[in-house]
């Protein structure tokens, strides 16, 4: 028996990804999500597009030093001076590829290129060319392809594999077309255009119609053997084609999709919780593989069905996607190495003082909470990996709220290992803790997002607290979890706050 068609997992979180917005992501953060990946089996991580900015080049080159299997992917447009950047910053990965770009579409042409057809061309053959000239891995991407001419279409792809290009993109920019017309369309260049077989043949789908994945696989089934994809379907919009779901698709329903990819499954739920962690989206609960309802069953008819065959209700199972099957309860009484076992089976792995925090922090939790569930240890850790080396350092704060009034909070704070103590008034509890913390790091930025939900269920539930500042042109989200939600927002602004300081300062230095 002939082994199944490998299908190459490009993902393109950290590009196309970061460029939703309010989901820009540190330096720090997009190398640990590099690592990531690589270690769950990703074939082409697009690392970013070195020519946007400053910060994308050096995160770029950071996450191509530091790979070792895993191809290191930049992003270019057709101009010169793109794809020498991109070739720079991709130059010190293992197995480096350049990926470049032109609209070919009569609306883009028209009125973002303002180029006629022979132009686009011109530009196709000569942007590849360049990159080849680099490397030996170039992709080349027709943006819109799915509103082009297709007799042009298939010039363009001709030019691009004459040229040079191992990989040809076919992208739903807009995410305009359906599973049936997306899958003829690979068809057909597959049959029309010479030397197709010299290249492999990539789809890149959006969901603005919620059809990213289908269209996706639609695709494979008519001669794709690359997707590009994004972790919890991040992208711009309404986002891309979710990287959980197209693997877990192909993995299930082998006997109709006879595929495979080189993605452990079980590191999913652990990659869908830091991309949420990171960028501050939260999962929605009904979420396909990575939402927390995904496994949860409240219906009678349904418990039942479960609990005589887990079968009747669940075609995977949660372990296959990192999802413990029951949440083991823990509680005060437990002990570090029960909590160090426990959080191994989750997929983290700490040492020394991480362990020792962690365990702190957890009895402390374990005091104000009856259960502590698998979510619960989840944000908790989540969140110490995230506050590790902030200038700003939450240490204790008491809030006076209530009819009576004036809502009052008293805060300290540690900045760059200096105490700080501020007392301020507001217009209800959080608005006076945010004040205070303004007091002592002063800023002009704009709140944009403050949400909170439940990690768990119950009235001791930690909360989870979202904050989104925005201030001169930056962008910065922060996130935190507590039993007591003002502690939490607390914590998730300084968390928003360090990183704005730290954006500022880098653009002020550059």
């Amino acid at each position: 028996m002939t082994a199944n068609p490998h299908i190459r997992i490009f993902d393109t979180t950290l590009r196309d990804g970061e460029q939703s917005p309010g989901a820009s992501m540190t330096h720090t953060e997009k190398l640990e999500l590099a690592s990531l990946m690589e270690d769950m089996g990703v074939d082409v991580i697009e690392a970013g597009f070195p020519a946007a900015s400053d910060g994308d080049f050096a995160a770029v080159s950071a996450i191509a030093a530091q790979s070792k299997s895993a191809i290191i992917c930049g992003l270019a447009r057709s101009t010169p001076s793109d794809i020498e950047r991109c070739a720079e910053a991709v130059k010190k990965a293992a197995r480096p590829r350049i990926h470049t770009f032109i609209s070919t579409s009569p609306v883009h042409m028209k009125h973002k290129l303002k180029m006629g057809p022979n132009a686009v061309l011109e530009a196709v053959g000569r942007s590849v060319a360049q990159a080849r000239n680099h490397t030996d891995d170039v992709e080349w991407s027709a943006e819109d392809a799915t509103r082009t001419d297709f007799d042009f279409l298939c010039k363009c792809i001709d030019v691009a594999i004459a040229s040079g290009a191992t990989t040809i993109n076919v992208p739903d920019t807009v995410g305009y077309s359906h599973p049936d017309e997306y899958g003829a369309l690979f068809r057909r260049l597959i049959e029309n255009v010479p030397n197709s077989d010299k290249a492999i043949w990539s789809a890149h789908c959006h969901n603005d119609l919620g059809l990213a994945v289908a269209n996706s696989i639609s695709a494979v089934a008519n001669g794709a053997r690359q997707i590009e994809c994004a972790i919890n379907g991040l992208g711009e919009r309404a986002g891309n084609a979710a990287l959980e779901e197209v693997v877990m698709a192909m993995k299930v329903r082998e006997d109709t999709l006879p595929f495979s990819t080189g993605i452990n499954p079980i590191y999913l739920s652990r990659a869908s919780a830091m991309v949420s962690r990171i960028t501050g989206f939260p999962v929605q609960y009904n979420k396909a593989i990575v939402g927390k309802n995904a496994f949860a069953h409240e219906s009678g008819i349904h418990q039942d069905g479960m609990l005589k065959n887990a079968e009747t209700y669940e075609i995977m199972k949660p372990e296959d996607v990192g999802v413990a099957k029951t949440s083991l309860v823990m509680g005060k009484h437990s002990g570090r190495h029960a909590f160090r076992d426990k959080l191994e089976s989750m997929g983290y792995f700490l040492e020394g003082d991480a362990l020792n925090d962690a365990f702190k922090r957890f009895k402390t939790l374990a005091d104000k909470k009856k259960h502590v569930f698998d979510d619960d240890i989840a944000v908790l850790v989540d969140d110490q990996l995230a506050a590790e080396g902030e200038r700003i350092v939450f240490k204790r704060l008491r809030v006076v709220c209530g009819t009576d009034g004036p809502q009052t909070a008293e805060i300290d704070l540690t900045v760059e290992g200096e105490e700080k103590y501020a007392i301020a008034r507001g217009n209800g509890p959080v608005d006076a803790v945010f004040n205070a913390i303004r007091q002592i790091v002063p800023h002009d930025s704009v709140l944009d997002l403050y949400q909170v939900h439940a990690v768990t269920g119950g009235t001791d539930a930690q909360a989870t607290v979202s904050v989104r500042l925005n201030g001169e042109g930056i962008m910065a989200t922060g996130r935190s979890s507590d039993p007591d939600t003002l502690v939490a927002s607390a914590k998730a602004y300084l968390h928003a706050v360090n990183k704005l300081e730290a954006r500022k300062a880098k653009r002020k230095a550059a």
